[in-house]
């Protein structure tokens, strides 16, 4: 009985001191204590409060944050005071002292922060109902305000002027100073810019745009910004944007993101989540500094993937910032460098020089001569019509660009060299908080207080531990049955997931069939953002996961613009289905048999697809053998380019392993199927190059050869008494239009006879089988 009077009294006394504490204004000569969390500032529409907000262990800073429901515990801060000095969690307080000064102290009364300001009225800090905190006199003069000093948020009609700048902040769950800033320049120009102490550039708008190319103007001297409350934003430099949302009614904050992107984020009520409604930057690999030095940027469509170069690990495994370190040791010896091509990169920046209209060999010596030269970037200009070559004295800025008609070219040591990338997803929970080590004095509590404290303690873990009991039960009942989803979600990391439901209506009930195959059927529809896409869906339910995981983790590693991009995937049930993007010209197998492809076109699809084919055998992450290639999965864009499809039955094999046995069963399709698939013996790349020799006898045929067939074209070309032109004029497709090369097309043919070679060791490249495309 005693003990629940005791707790009434101190309920009661907390109670008022809350009751007490919730007002938006703190007056002259009182304080706000880190101690007494329920002492903050409540602006009166109650959507602002200020107060102490942990930043660490034993470490605050004092903030202003929007308040959220009870459903969402995490606040969002819009200012912080102290965000690069945080205070110790006991005896630090925020005083408005008496001669009009605001000061934020630390244990042992250290001053951390102060307004610097002094008055000889009676002063308040009051809490506006627009999430502005002011320092003024009785007459209502400001002395100081929240809103001239942001940290990384910008409310609705606070103006941002040459004396202020926005500075991200370190990770989501560390609110220190980051490396990004949104200012006004010395041009008069508002930009973002990467900028960690040591290395500074400015990355928008684009620093390759003239100031009038990317519609700003330096003419003005005002150097002012501003959101309104409709979500119209607004620069003295003539830049402009608009809310997707645009209306009144909604708050708004615009916010420079610890990845450097600039968003505006909006919400209807205090009981809705935060919506994205403008962006900057849709591609974040753009943003300078996002994956660190010796890196690759990859954009996915849930946000970016950071990739090692390789050769190169990861520097902190928490934190991409940090960018990736060599593991070799660095050689200023020709003869002891190589050159890995890495396709469709771009790394910006840190060149020695631009040197146009250079052929391969004199930029690959040009960097070889250069004892700091890490690679060069060579890069083909329509407009110019030759290659300009960059050799690179730093690898930063380095990101994927499909469709780029630009490689690098990365050096390395041939000694100690393993050709395998050191690749990590970007997982922001996993960043961590800076913790301050705080020392602070001994408590100065009687033994009563101490007491009650250490039976509080004892009563809440009591009831914690049963909690965590129930918890478990409860976890425990649903475990068997999510075990059997896991291997999917893991597989399908980084692509959206649909539902079932949703790809149905995207096909309308999978009511237009587009293809079909062993693997399963595929269908025409379109996505809920308009997006055109080929949905297929496996024939086999839970028979078919190998199939699925195979393609699904195959995908995800691949990127080649001839290769087809998969946006997402479906796991549901009995339900496997994946999503890839739609190619308006259907297959090559469609196309041959109408008259659409003429010979250059042939040809070009023959390179592209053999491009591919050596990207996923010895450039991409992981050798990759399609293992069914055939005029049914080369698919047609809009511009009748090829792209390598169907990864359904392909078989990872690591690098250097030139055997592989692990293969189950026979893969592939009849008629296009090496013989070592029939005749037990090893699996190698050279199954895939067997398979182009017969797609390259069919484009130039325009019908699938027998096996016979493919015999006697080759008794027939081997014969010296033939010429290959009179090869080519015996089997070419005469539907095929347009004009054609006779020598040209005897390349194919012979390229064609030396890829179906039965004797696999005999069989070219396809690296090899670019190289002889190429010179003709």
């Amino acid at each position: 009985m005693a003990t629940s009077f005791i707790f009434h009294i101190l309920f009661m006394a907390i109670s008022s001191q809350l009751s007490s504490s919730n007002s938006d204004t703190l007056i002259e000569g009182s304080s706000l204590s880190v101690e007494k969390p329920y002492q903050v500032l409540t602006s009166s529409n109650k959507v602002f409060s200020a107060g102490f907000f942990p930043v660490g262990l034993n470490a605050y800073c004092f903030a202003i944050w929007f308040n959220e429901p009870s459903s969402q515990p995490n606040r969002t801060i819009i200012w912080m005071a102290n965000r690069d000095r945080p205070v110790n969690g006991k005896y630090s307080k925020l005083s408005l002292q008496k001669p009009g000064n605001l000061v934020l102290t630390d244990t042992s009364l250290i001053t951390v922060w102060t307004t610097n300001t002094v008055s000889r009225s009676l002063t308040q800090l009051h809490l506006y109902d627009s999430g502005n905190m002011v320092l003024q006199t009785s007459d209502g003069i400001v002395l100081w305000q929240s809103f001239d000093s942001p940290t990384d948020t910008l409310l609705p009609n606070q103006i941002l002027t040459k004396y202020a700048k926005l500075v991200s902040s370190r990770s989501q769950t560390n609110f220190s100073s980051g490396f990004y800033k949104f200012f006004f320049d010395t041009d008069n120009v508002l930009r973002l810019a990467f900028d960690n102490n040591v290395l500074s550039s400015v990355f928008w708008p684009f620093p390759w745009f003239l100031t009038w190319q990317a519609g700003r103007s330096t003419y003005n001297n005002s150097k002012v910004a501003v959101l309104d409350s409709l979500g119209n934003f607004s620069s003295s430099d003539d830049f402009t944007f608009m809310s997707a949302d645009y209306g009144s009614m909604i708050q708004r904050r615009l916010k420079l993101d610890h990845d450097g992107n600039l968003r505006l984020y909006t919400r209807k009520t205090l009981e809705e989540s935060w919506e994205v409604s403008w962006e900057a930057f849709p591609n974040p690999c753009r943003i300078h500094g996002i994956c660190g030095a010796n890196s690759l940027c990859k954009y996915i469509p849930n946000g970016r993937k950071c990739s090692c170069l390789p050769g190169y690990k990861m520097k902190n495994l928490t934190d991409w910032s940090y960018g990736c370190e060599p593991k070799f040791n660095a050689s200023c010896s020709k003869n002891e460098s190589m050159f890995i091509l890495i396709f469709n990169a771009e790394f910006y920046g840190y060149d020695y020089g631009i040197y146009y209209n250079y052929t391969y060999r004199d930029c690959e010596n040009l960097c070889l001569q250069l004892c700091n030269c890490k690679g060069f970037q060579y890069s083909f200009y329509k407009d110019q019509g030759y290659y300009n070559c960059f050799p690179k004295m730093s690898l930063r800025n380095g990101y994927h660009r499909p469709g780029f008609s630009g490689n690098v070219y990365l050096r390395l040591p041939k000694t100690n060299f393993t050709s395998s990338y050191e690749e990590f997803r970007l997982d922001c929970s996993s960043e961590v908080t800076s913790l301050l080590a705080r020392t602070y004095r001994k408590s100065r509590e009687n033994e009563t207080v101490k007491f009650m404290l250490l039976f509080a303690c004892g009563v809440g873990g009591f009831e914690f531990i049963c909690v965590l009991f129930v918890w478990c039960s409860l976890i425990r009942t649903q475990q068997n049955s999510g075990a059997d989803k896991r291997g999917y979600l893991l597989a399908a990391t980084g692509f959206k997931r649909f539902s079932f439901a949703e790809l149905k209506r995207a096909t309308r009930g999978f009511a237009e069939e587009i293809g079909r195959g062993a693997g399963g059927i595929v269908y025409k529809g379109v996505l809920s953002d308009s997006r055109v896409a080929a949905i297929k869906r496996l024939s086999e339910a839970y028979q078919g996961e190998a199939e699925f995981l195979a393609e699904v983790n195959t995908i995800g590693r691949l990127n080649h613009m001839n290769l087809i991009e998969m946006w997402g995937f479906c796991a549901e049930g009995k339900h496997r289905l994946l999503v890839y993007e739609f190619m308006e010209h259907g297959s090559l197998k469609e196309n041959l048999s109408t008259k659409v492809l003429d010979w250059k076109m042939r040809f070009e699809i023959a390179l592209g697809t053999a491009k591919a084919l050596a990207y996923l055998h010895e450039e991409c992450l992981e050798w990759v053998l399609h293992c069914d290639v055939k005029p049914q999965n080369i698919l047609l864009d809009s511009n009748y380019q090829p792209k390598v499809s169907d990864f359904g039955l392909s078989k990872l094999q690591n690098r250097g392993e030139l055997r592989n046995l692990s293969f189950s069963r026979i893969r592939g399709t009849r008629g296009y199927m090496a013989p070592e698939w029939v005749t037990n013996q090893s699996v190698t790349s050279k199954v895939d190059v067997y398979s182009y020799g017969i797609v390259l006898l069919e484009i130039l045929s325009g019908m699938t050869p027998s096996f016979q067939e493919v015999t006697l074209l080759k008794e027939m070309v081997n014969r010296s008494s033939i010429d290959m032109a009179s090869c080519v004029e015996n089997i070419m497709d005469t539907s095929a239009e347009g004009e054609f090369d006779v020598e040209r097309l005897g390349v194919l043919l012979a390229v064609a006879i030396k890829c179906v070679e039965e004797e696999k060791d005999t069989r070219p490249t396809m690296r090899q089988v670019i190289e002889m495309l190429q010179d003709h």
